[in-house]
């Protein structure tokens, strides 16, 4: 019995950081061993807010298959290809976007929110708006069964499976329609208590070495209200708290007691958290900088994950483009 169908993606516009492995690489690696996984590197969908600077975008795509592999993603168990080198993507982005709904993108939940928080760039075009048809030529050109999310990513699913739909209803059944596979990530916070984000430069990445890492860490927000060692203190409001849930399981409990009785401070609860958290992040990073020594090595994966993807892809489109009765009928 065949294994079902996986597919997800992430965009090269730099390092992976210790939110995006909790939110979402954390959860693949696992699904490897279970099901078909598909999982690649969108290039394309960079350009949709970073079109006008694209300067780092070859190296950051190289960095992010390191990034991959280090944190577990394996080649040999899983399809993982770059977007681009697959251009039927396109080809199908583009017949998806022959028979879309305007408003459909416009109410697109990520589509007014991105105006909103991206003010600086001016992402008023048509890659921008679309980018929910590419989104959805990317899962249904593998008849993707699952596709990993977490909850508030359901609508941006919920509309590939309309297109899907719709599609069919048109040109008759094509494609399946994806189900959501829901994942309980763990949330980290940013350095400064924010969400994690490197538009907002409070993130930990794979890329920093050890001792930024402790300096990052050093430096973290802890509870405003406490000033000294000896003041109970409020853990449920501490980002180094919302760390030590995650890297201190054994500890976390003790550690909340601690600090709510005054009996730790906030300089020494770092400091336990550095080491936590240098026992995880340091041998990632080590693999990942172990991998960028051999640049070519990784190209010649990507390109060798690639050409397998495209291997659907081409099976795929000749299936659409029959449905659909574009092109000549024997042409190949």
């Amino acid at each position: 019995m065949s294994k079902k169908i996986v597919l997800s993606g992430a965009r090269p516009t730099g390092a992976i950081h210790l939110g995006n492995y909790f939110g979402a690489l954390h959860n693949w690696v696992n699904l490897q061993d279970k099901y078909d996984c598909y999982f690649f590197i969108a290039d394309w969908h960079a350009l949709t807010t970073g079109y006008a600077d694209t300067e780092s975008l070859r190296e950051h795509t190289v960095s992010l298959m390191a990034d991959f592999i280090a944190c577990g993603l394996d080649p040999d168990k899983s399809v993982i290809f770059l977007q681009s080198q697959v251009p039927e993507h396109a080809e199908l982005f583009l017949l998806f976007s022959m028979n879309i709904p305007l408003s459909w993108l416009e109410r697109c939940p990520t589509y007014k929110d991105q105006l909103n928080q991206l003010k600086e760039k001016d992402i008023t075009t048509y890659g921008f708006l679309g980018y929910p048809c590419l989104q959805a030529a990317d899962i249904l050109m593998y008849l993707a069964d699952y596709v990993p999310v977490g909850e508030d990513q359901l609508p941006h699913l919920e509309l590939t499976r309309e297109i899907a739909r719709r599609f069919n209803h048109l040109y008759g059944k094509t494609f399946p329609e994806p189900q959501p596979l829901l994942t309980e990530a763990k949330v980290l916070p940013g350095t400064d208590g924010r969400k994690m984000s490197k538009s907002y430069d409070n993130t930990i990445a794979f890329a920093d070495t050890p001792e930024e890492v402790r300096k990052k860490v050093m430096n973290m927000v802890t509870d405003p209200a406490r000033i000294r060692k000896t003041d109970p203190g409020h853990p449920e409001v501490c980002s180094v708290y919302s760390f030590h849930k995650v890297f201190s399981e054994a500890e976390y409990e003790e550690i909340g007691r601690a600090c709510r009785a005054g009996e730790i401070g906030c300089v020494q609860c770092k400091k336990k958290l550095a080491e936590k958290l240098a026992e995880f992040h340091t041998p990632i990073h080590e693999k990942r900088t172990k991998l960028l020594e051999d640049p070519a090595k990784l190209e010649e994966l990507i390109n060798k994950g690639s050409a397998k993807a495209r291997e659907i892809a081409v099976e795929t489109m000749k299936q659409v483009r029959a449905a659909v009765k574009i092109g000549l009928e024997h042409a190949e």
